[in-house]
């Protein structure tokens, strides 16, 4: 049975930018090359070192907390005050997402979240887990800490996504999914799971943008950008409105040299994600 552990780093396919050349190299200048800018303008530099990697759990950052546990003493008195709904989306999403660990102690293994979609106990993940996992034996983890072998029902790696179910004594109520087309930029979002196995992690942002063209799984399509801290052990976790209304499923991070999360994430939009769950729940039961 996989373990989750308290760190971790991203980890995956290498996700790419959208602006690519017909060869799909970046279209930006590598620093130290005939064509670095920098060696002209100083004042460029690394930023066009920026690569996408899939995150495969989100991380504690600054602002996040740990649902389950007892809150700590007064926040320094310049902490901004956290909007009631918010709050209030926080604590009818948590009991609905569940911590996916993938493979085995002999073999490769991964980990990260995942949340009910229905009531039949199906759940929704990322598949880039599973196939870290090596396509060992699923264990899913709920919020009161049992756990539960779960059944891989389908996978569909184009647009990296996977459909589990768990058995029905789990009891996991389904999150409410947003409408189609109802997201808007600069509304308030959570992003909730599992990230380097802190269970029941929630941290805050917007929606920075809608519609980026970038690579998931093994295509390309729309996602939602979030400024919310995703790290590694998100994967699969969901991104919530403020109505506690699932918008999209964490899928991927922006990095600087392998580094954690800089403010810039993605999601597959919740209409994509509710159409390939239907497909692959129809043909698997």
């Amino acid at each position: 049975m996989a373990v989750q552990t308290g760190l971790g780093e991203p980890r995956g396919p290498w996700f790419i930018s959208p602006d690519l050349d017909p060869d799909g190299r970046a279209r930006w200048d590598v620093p130290g090359s005939d064509r670095d800018p920098g060696r002209r303008r100083p004042g460029r530099w690394l930023t066009a070192l920026a690569v996408l990697a899939i995150s495969s759990v989100s991380g504690a950052a600054a602002g996040g907390w740990v649902a389950g546990r007892d809150a700590p003493g007064p926040t320094a008195a310049s902490a901004a005050p956290v909007p009631a709904e918010l709050v209030t989306a926080a604590q009818k999403t948590v009991p609905g997402v569940v911590s996916v660990m993938a493979g085995g102690a002999s073999g490769s293994s991964a980990t990260g979240s995942g949340f009910a979609i229905d009531d039949q106990q199906h759940i929704v993940t990322n598949d880039h887990i599973l196939d870290r996992g090596g396509g060992g034996p699923v264990t899913v983890e709920l919020p009161d800490g049992r756990r539960f072998s779960a059944e891989v029902i389908g996978r569909e790696p184009r647009s990296d996504l996977a459909v589990l179910k768990v058995p029905a004594s789990a009891g996991l109520a389904p999150l409410p999914l947003a409408k189609p087309n109802s997201v808007r930029v600069g509304e308030p979002v959570l992003a909730v799971g599992s990230p380097l196995g802190l269970a029941g992690t929630v941290t805050a942002g917007i929606v920075s943008a809608l519609n980026r063209q970038v690579r998931i799984g093994s295509g390309r399509h729309t996602a939602v950008q979030t400024d919310a801290s995703i790290n590694p052990g998100n994967s699969g976790g969901p991104l919530v409105n403020a109505r506690g209304e699932v918008v999209g499923v964490n899928t991927a991070i922006a990095t600087i040299d392998g580094s954690g999360s800089i403010g810039i994430g993605f999601a597959i939009p919740i209409d994509q994600v509710q159409q390939t769950a239907d497909t692959i729940i129809g043909k698997g039961g």
